[in-house]
């Protein structure tokens, strides 16, 4: 089983997809990446899509909370849009922008495979940050498709999904729009514990 490592008592069986909800500020890709290195302390691969950090940048945060020789991949849908040289990193894999949703799948089935067949991990942990930047530039119904797609083939490869979404960027409809695909939300707050609520449960803290 998955264990959040801030929540106690909660864990998540293999193939679960979680929304990381919470304002701006309140954590979320630090909880993310926290959930990856505590999962990969335990033989699980760390796969990270960027669509608002460069790949560099998320290497760095993840090198300060993890073991030094955690393997991670990083699918980095920021330099190339900004112009940037890529960085020659083999950790890293490009998209040509955080919608090109084509190249953000191609990406994640190398990783998988090089974690299977490279570095013997087979089970993963996934965390896309952040949905919000992808809402920036697409509409909601295409955001909606490419989740629907993206979260079955976490839980076809038996991994734990996180989304991150910032909760006071979006309405209502957004809201449960999105709360569709997933199989819980965990809520976090500058102010309160984080809450966890899977579907058909109330909410846990």
């Amino acid at each position: 089983m998955y264990e959040l490592p801030t929540i106690d008592g909660s864990s998540l069986g293999p193939g679960t997809n979680v929304l990381v909800s919470g304002p701006a500020m309140s954590g979320k890709q630090r909880f993310g990446l926290e959930t990856l290195a505590a999962g990969s302390r335990h033989g699980d691969g760390a796969i990270v899509v960027s669509t608002k950090d460069t790949g560099s940048r998320i290497l760095d945060r993840y090198a300060e909370i993890s073991d030094e020789d955690s393997p991670i991949g990083v699918i980095d849908c920021v330099t190339q849009q900004q112009g940037i040289e890529p960085a020659e990193d083999d950790r890293v894999l490009y998209a040509a922008s955080p919608v090109d949703m084509t190249g953000i799948g191609i990406s994640f089935s190398k990783l998988l495979e090089s974690f299977y067949s490279d570095h013997d991990r087979k089970r993963n942990r996934v965390l896309l940050s952040s949905l919000s930047t992808l809402l920036m530039y697409a509409d909601l119904q295409t955001v909606f498709r490419f989740l629907h797609v993206f979260t079955g083939r976490v839980q076809s490869a038996n991994a734990l999904g996180l989304f991150c979404l910032d909760s006071s960027a979006h309405d209502d409809r957004t809201m449960n729009t999105l709360k569709q695909l997933f199989d819980g939300q965990l809520t976090l707050s500058p102010e309160e514990p984080p809450s966890l609520q899977l579907s058909g449960q109330s909410s846990s803290n």
